[in-house]
C-alpha cells in the first residue's frame, strides 16, 4: 500500500512534520500533501471555509476506513495545563490542539502531531473517533468524496466557553459545545 501512495505522490511537496510550518503561516503553500506515515489515504491541507486550515481527501475514501491517526506528544493533565496557561499568557492569538486520551494522557497534536490536529469541527460530521490501545483513530462514517474536506464532531463540554460553530451545515447546532 505503502508503494501505491509513494507512485501517486510524484512529484508533490510533502510536509512532515506539519508543527514545524505552522509558525511560518505566509510560507505555507496553498495546499500542501499529508505524508501517508499517518494517514491511511490521500490528504491535504488547504484553506477551510470553516475556519483557518483544514484537512481535505484528496482520494475517495469507503465508509467505516480508517483516515488517520491523531499524533503528538503525550503529556500529562499538569503539563498540558501549563502549556495551556502559558498560550493564554502569551497574549499571541494561538491555537492549542489538546485531545485527551484518558484520566492520565493528553495528547498535544502541537507538537510532532500527524495533520489531524487541523481536522476542523463539524456539527454533522464526516468522521468519528475512536480510541484504540492508547491510540487516537479517525474513521469515515460515509463516503467522502475527494476534494471534500473532513470534519469531526469535537464534542466540547457545556461547561466549558461556549464556542460558535461556523461549519455551515444545515444540521448546525450553532455551538462547539454538546448541548
Amino acid at each position: 500500500m505503502a508503494a501505491r501512495i509513494e507512485r501517486r505522490l510524484k512529484g508533490r511537496k510533502l510536509v512532515w512534520p506539519l508543527s514545524e510550518f505552522q509558525p511560518m503561516r505566509k510560507r505555507i503553500r496553498p495546499t500542501a500533501i499529508l505524508r501517508p506515515r499517518g494517514a491511511a489515504f490521500l490528504l491535504r491541507i488547504s484553506r477551510s471555509r470553516i475556519d483557518r486550515w483544514g484537512v481535505f481527501a484528496d482520494e475517495d475514501i469507503p465508509p467505516r476506513r480508517k483516515v488517520i491517526e491523531y499524533t503528538g506528544e503525550r503529556v500529562t493533565y499538569r503539563q498540558a495545563n501549563r502549556r495551556f496557561r502559558k498560550i493564554l499568557r502569551s497574549g499571541k492569538p494561538r491555537r492549542f490542539y489538546f485531545f485527551i486520551l484518558d484520566r492520565r494522557w493528553v495528547i498535544d497534536g502541537a507538537v510532532s502531531g500527524s495533520g489531524a490536529e487541523l481536522i476542523n469541527h463539524g456539527c454533522d460530521p464526516n468522521l468519528f473517533r475512536r480510541r484504540v490501545r492508547g491510540h487516537i483513530l479517525y474513521f469515515t462514517r460515509r463516503r467522502i468524496r475527494r476534494g471534500e474536506e473532513l470534519t469531526i464532531d469535537y464534542h466540547y463540554s457545556r461547561e466549558t466557553l461556549i464556542l460558535r460553530c461556523r461549519c455551515g451545515s444545515p444540521k448546525c447546532r450553532g455551538t462547539i459545545n454538546v448541548k
